[in-house]
């Protein structure tokens, strides 16, 4: 295996490897022991780029809220030295969409919440810094998480784009935020966070995090072009689809599969959103099929893609054990033949984004 490459999210001179390990399943499918094995392995393969949020674990539940950094936080309790060699990444969460046990039900995302967030951050991470410091998902209404359509009946009032900068530029300048970073975002939003960040002499947004994989390749829709034009990274989440793209549901589906299997199978929540659609298991069927016809593991395909497209600059990873980790991580280096990715591209142009 090659080793992972190191890229440069946008602007910022923050330095990451081209593959991170995304955390949200610890403190719900993962328990700390287990947790804290992942992170150690994580390292040891090159992977320093940690991403998490303040709602974490997921499904989110009052229960488990900030349970995902408290661990990661006793992970670098336990080893001194090593936040130092770590890029920590996490999120504040958007307005509430049914999480009234984080701010409320109000449409939020203020200043002082932002600042808030990120000090309840720190102290569950035990870290003096946040490295990369993202907002989840917008204040605005927008179409995210598998809403298709804009639909301007549905804007309402809620902090402006300049608001929520200027939170996090206090960050920066107190040093508890090195770079700050968006998630779910649109083109329009990318353009006007940068558009404010020039005009106000504000700190510029590094990334994007949003998902990416064969089954939702909605940034090729037009955020490529932004993020390349304005020099900002994208951060490839969910790259095997909730799972679909291992595999390990093309049998049995989700209804009845063995809870072991993983969220898609133990969470009838899981199932109501878009990686649940008919749609997106046919698809998913189908990629999968075509790798094992070209001779690789869906995963090692559907990874190898994310990994080699120029748009991405990292790819988020999430495992629940070891044995998954060295998966995704062995892919890293996996060439894809030139007659395979036309083939993928066939049948996206059949079957889309079903995804989205």
């Amino acid at each position: 295996m090659s080793a992972i490459k190191i890229v440069t999210l946008g602007q910022s001179g923050l330095q990451v490897p081209a593959i991170g390990l995304g955390t949200m399943t610890f403190g719900e499918q993962v328990g700390a022991a287990e947790a804290f094995a992942i992170m150690d392995r994580a390292l040891e393969r090159g992977v320093n780029f940690f991403d998490t949020a303040e709602m974490y674990s997921v499904p989110p539940r009052a229960e488990t809220y900030g349970a995902t950094e408290r661990i990661i936080g006793q992970w670098l309790a336990a080893r001194p030295g090593v936040r130092q060699r770590l890029v920590l990444a996490t999120k504040v969460a958007g307005p509430a969409r049914g999480m009234s046990w984080i701010r409320g039900e109000h449409t939020g995302l203020t200043a002082p919440e932002i600042v808030a967030a990120c000090e309840g951050s720190l102290r569950r991470l035990g870290a003096e810094v946040i490295d990369l410091y993202q907002l989840h998902w917008p204040a605005r209404n927008v179409p995210m998480f598998g809403t298709l359509y804009y639909d301007p009946a549905k804007d309402r009032p809620c902090p402006s784009i300049l608001e929520q900068l200027q939170a996090l530029a206090q960050l920066v300048q107190q040093g508890k935020v090195r770079a700050i970073g968006l998630s779910n975002e649109t083109p329009y939003g990318v353009h006007e966070f940068v558009r404010l960040a020039e005009q106000h002499g504000l700190p510029r947004v590094a990334s994007v995090q949003n998902p990416y994989c064969l089954l939702h390749r909605g940034a090729e829709n037009g955020l490529d072009e932004t993020l390349h034009r304005l020099g900002v990274g994208l951060l490839a989440y969910s790259p095997l689809g909730f799972g679909l793209l291992t595999g390990k549901y093309d049998a049995s589906g989700f209804e009845g599969a063995d809870p072991a299997l993983g969220r898609m199978a133990r969470f009838a929540s899981m199932r109501q959103q878009r990686w649940g659609r008919a749609g997106a298991l046919q698809a998913a069927r189908r990629y999968n099929a075509l790798a094992r016809e070209h001779g690789l593991a869906p995963t090692q395909m559907a990874l190898a893609f994310c990994y080699s497209k120029w748009q991405v600059a990292s790819t988020l990873i999430g495992v629940t054990s070891l044995s998954q980790l060295d998966a995704c991580l062995d892919a890293w280096g996996t060439v894809l033949a030139p007659e395979l990715l036309q083939a993928i591209d066939a049948i996206r142009l059949e079957q889309r984004d079903p995804a989205y």
